[in-house]
């Protein structure tokens, strides 16, 4: 793989968070519904996984139960952004496809599942904070329609975004449903083993027959995140540490060093971390925000702290990230990588302005971990947040194309502290 610094090294040794809030144990054993493929590190998934513990775990839910009824802002703020999305109805009617397909040259109807899939998680979401089981209800025909239904994902090399997005963001609207009267678990389960892991896999794995450099971090981000997501979902501790090893050492622009490139350390006071899609365009380098942010957080309830792995790389690079969105300077270290099949050599010289300032819903998550949980300085983080975002909208808020509905949002209804 062609750079322009050696990598860096990996600190072992590291203790996670697991490791100090559960007895110790051993790997469960991964469940008859499915195993991954990928080589595992030993003690990395949960000796009993937590549920709800992907994007929400039970205190998050109960917080804001609490903080809405109470009238509190910016819950309330967040909760009226909520109950004032279309997509968060509990009119609102599933249009379940056989077939999903993303890219040129097809008939694309992906619009369809993502348009879904956020109607389920907002109705899932207001059911969870609000108590109505007319939206649970509701996100129960949606996830039973689509499990019923749904039997494959086509189309160019775009197929694998589609498995990979909305395998990770159908999960969260499941996972809070689980247990609800009438959500068939089982077949939604099957579902995402039988259509969205494979495809998952296959990516990470072969990374359709290119260069392993050739793929834009999101890709690899979004498939960890549905790898992550499904691992929970099934309770199986074997894709579990497929993601979570391949965010700590996989060769695909989505590890967590490969993502993060370059550090920039102490410029006007903070450390900064380079982001692999800087000099592409600031719109899926934000996106990128929200991709690994998610795998974060879902690690984070099932007891292991990504966020903190190798000093904090992330954090640098949300830094980063935020502070040239802001409007800002920041350094840019010459990035080069392979491409296609025999892994062309391509540079970029400087950072990219284009689509600078867009906003997505994923600031609320960072600055709420970061500020609120670990006390951090987030200057550029908590700026972007509390100036551009707040209080954050999910999808339908952001547009009516694909790059709204990337992530799933409601960030401060959510992980407000």
């Amino acid at each position: 793989m062609s750079r322009t610094s050696p990598h860096h090294s990996i600190p072992t040794g590291e203790l996670s968070r697991r490791g100090l809030l559960k007895t110790a144990g051993g790997l469960t054993a991964a469940v008859a519904l499915g195993a991954a493929s990928a080589t595992t590190t030993a003690n990395a998934a949960p000796a009993t996984f937590t549920h709800p513990g992907m994007l929400h775990n039970a205190g998050d839910i109960n917080r804001a139960k609490v903080r809405v009824a109470a009238g509190d802002d910016p819950w309330l703020s967040g909760w009226n952004r909520l109950t004032a999305n279309s997509h968060s109805q509990p009119t609102w009617t599933p249009n379940p496809q056989a077939t999903v397909y993303r890219g040129s040259g097809y008939p694309e109807n992906y619009g369809i599942l993502y348009n879904d899939i956020a109607a389920a998680y907002q109705n899932a979401l207001r059911s969870v904070v609000g108590g109505t089981s007319a939206n649970a209800d509701c996100a129960v025909r949606i996830l039973n329609a689509w499990a019923n239904t749904l039997t494959s994902i086509q189309g160019t090399a775009d197929r694998f975004l589609a498995a990979g997005i909305y395998g990770w963001e159908f999960c969260q609207a499941a996972e809070l449903m689980r247990g609800y009267a009438g959500f068939d678990l089982t077949a939604f389960q099957q579902m995402m083993l039988n259509v969205f892991y494979p495809m998952n896999n296959d990516f990470l794995t072969h990374h359709n027959g290119a260069c392993i450099t050739h793929y834009w971090a999101n890709w690899d981000l979004c498939t960890m995140a549905s790898v992550l997501a499904i691992g929970i979902l099934t309770d199986n501790a074997a894709m579990y540490d497929q993601a979570v090893t391949y965010f700590k050492t996989g060769a695909g622009n989505g590890s967590l060093q490969h993502a993060v490139p370059f550090l920039h350390p102490n410029v006007d006071g903070y450390d900064l971390g380079q982001w692999q899609e800087s000099g592409r365009d600031q719109g899926h380098t934000v996106m990128g925000m929200g991709q690994m942010g998610a795998i974060c957080e879902m690690a984070w309830n099932q007891g292991d702290d990504l966020y903190s792995y190798d000093s904090r790389r992330f954090f640098k690079a949300a830094q980063y990230v935020a502070k040239y969105n802001l409007g800002n300077d920041v350094p840019f270290t010459t990035y080069t990588w392979g491409s296609g099949t025999n892994c062309a050599q391509n540079s970029q010289t400087v950072i990219s302005p284009a689509s600078r300032g867009q906003i997505r819903p994923v600031w609320a998550m960072l600055h709420f971990h970061y500020n609120r949980r670990l006390y951090l300085d987030d200057k550029y983080i908590s700026a972007m947040y509390d100036n551009l975002v707040a209080p954050e909208g999910g999808g339908g808020d952001y547009g009516s194309t694909s790059g709204g509905y990337d992530q799933l949002g409601f960030g401060t209804l959510m992980y407000a502290k």
